[in-house]
């Protein structure tokens, strides 16, 4: 009986062991953290792992690219403007152990560090040069906060200005005067034009005007792409231009269907 009793209990303190055993499996992209009884113990690469929560703990931190937004932040510019701007960063972590014991929350961290990185930046900024310049001020913006995130074990990889949003007046403001802007450069492209226009026309005056003989067969092509069309013209002679008439017939020849009439 007494024997009996024994293996029973044998029996429940092995269910009840196995039922306190977590079973962890930490994955390529990822490194776990173990403690033991609150302390520090090494980094876990990837495996099947088996702890006594009682006793241990294992935390597994992503080692994959993650994007970071941080929301429309109001910040004022050089020249007195209020601005809503938001930004997109993405990082990685490079030092699982800094990241997460040396600090109480890293992500929260690298947020408030590009929240003040940004207001710095804006600051010393007019709103032209942030519209302007978007790519050379997310660039600013990286060379400021990396050091700072390689602080807390994190690689900052990108930091780019999302969304600029400008107040609704001074929205519609703006919005005038690029149309106003691109009115004005249409204008100029078309004086353009018709400046070159002009030019062709007196270039070829010029040439008309030193070979009279051009005009004579500049007409009798038009004369030969013509249809049963009539054209006038005047013919240059010794004293005064006689003006001659010239009907040409659909499906004619030119010159046997040619009335010549002489005022």
């Amino acid at each position: 009986m007494e024997y009996l009793v024994t293996i029973l209990i044998l029996i429940i303190l092995i269910f009840a062991f196995r039922s306190s055993i977590k079973r962890i499996t930490i994955y390529d992209y990822e490194k776990g953290l173990k403690y033991t009884k609150g302390k520090f113990i090494g980094l876990l690469g990837p495996g099947l792992y088996f702890l006594i929560p009682m006793f241990s703990s294992i935390e597994k931190i992503d080692l994959r690219p993650t994007l970071l937004s941080v929301s429309g932040q109001e910040v004022l510019s050089s020249d007195g403007v209020q601005l809503k701007v938001s930004l997109a960063a993405k990082y990685e972590v490079i030092n699982p152990e800094t990241a997460v014991n040396k600090n109480e929350n890293y992500q929260s961290t690298l947020y408030l560090e590009l929240q003040l990185a940004l207001r710095k930046i804006i600051g010393g900024a007019t709103m032209d040069d942030l519209l302007n310049q978007r790519q050379e001020f997310g660039q600013r913006l990286l060379e400021i906060t990396s050091p700072k995130a390689e602080e807390m074990g994190i690689n900052l990889l990108t930091v780019d200005i999302k969304d600029i949003m400008l107040p609704g007046e001074l929205k519609k403001i703006y919005t005038q005067v690029v149309k106003a802007k691109q009115e004005s450069l249409a204008l100029l492209e078309k004086t353009r034009g018709e400046s070159a226009a002009l030019r062709n026309l007196a270039n070829a005056a010029q040439l008309v005007e030193k070979n009279p003989h051009l005009m004579q067969l500049r007409i009798l092509e038009i004369m030969g792409q013509s249809s049963g069309n009539t054209l006038v013209y005047g013919m240059p002679a010794q004293t005064e231009p006689i003006p001659i008439k010239t009907k040409v017939s659909q499906g004619s020849d030119s010159r046997q269907g040619s009335n010549l009439d002489s005022d």
